[in-house]
């Protein structure tokens, strides 16, 4: 099982890191290792000083695909969720500048998040959903997946040319504008509409 990563898919998010709009999607792979495991706190790691939350929609791949078509897209996944990408972020900046890749940043032990997992079907549609995260109680990032720059299954698509996509594949496709750094004894609860998918601690 792996976890595949889309940075760079909304607008507001690639200007408050003055990043470059991609022509295609960015793509990252997390191993199965960072993901947190239910009801354990997130212990911030030693070696960053700057960790960033980043609140996505998730979907979970329900079936073996290679080469997808866009118009197939939506039958290879039926749950849905939201989750955290957590980011080294003084540990990117430094790979990026020596044009590194990112996965000490983004792919160590507790890096992702994934909340409880709903049926696609609960939903109108996928690309017209709201999402977001509190700290603290306080309302942080706020989403909405039509702003997505490239829409799930255009995602799926996208990523299967590449990649083989598994049973149990997990997506998380990209986080809206106002990451910023979480500090020990932060609250973070996720929604996706008006559901609470996953509540962390942090330490």
């Amino acid at each position: 099982m792996k976890l595949i990563c889309i940075g760079r898919n909304y607008t507001e998010h690639i200007k408050e890191l003055n990043n470059e709009k991609p022509t295609n999607p960015v793509i990252f792979i997390k191993p199965d290792t960072a993901i947190l495991l239910k009801k354990q706190p997130f212990f911030i790691p030693d070696f960053s000083n700057d960790v960033h939350h980043e609140v996505e929609v998730l979907v979970k791949i329900n079936k073996v695909g290679k080469h997808i078509d866009k118009k197939f897209a939506h039958k290879y996944y039926s749950d849905i969720s939201v989750g955290i990408d957590f980011t080294a972020r003084d540990v990117q900046q430094q790979l990026k500048e020596k044009g590194l890749p990112w996965e000490k940043a983004k792919s160590f032990d507790g890096a992702a998040v994934i909340g409880n997992w709903l049926p696609k079907s609960d939903f109108k549609d996928v690309d017209n959903l709201n999402f977001s995260l509190k700290k603290n109680d306080v309302l942080v990032q706020n989403g909405e997946t039509s702003h997505m720059l490239y829409k799930i299954d255009e995602i799926i698509e996208y990523v299967s040319k590449y990649f083989t996509l598994k049973i149990g594949d997990i997506i998380f496709t990209g986080t809206p504008a106002g990451v910023s750094k979480v500090d020990p004894n932060d609250k973070l609860v996720g929604f996706l509409e008006d559901k609470q998918l996953f509540s962390i601690n942090v330490k």
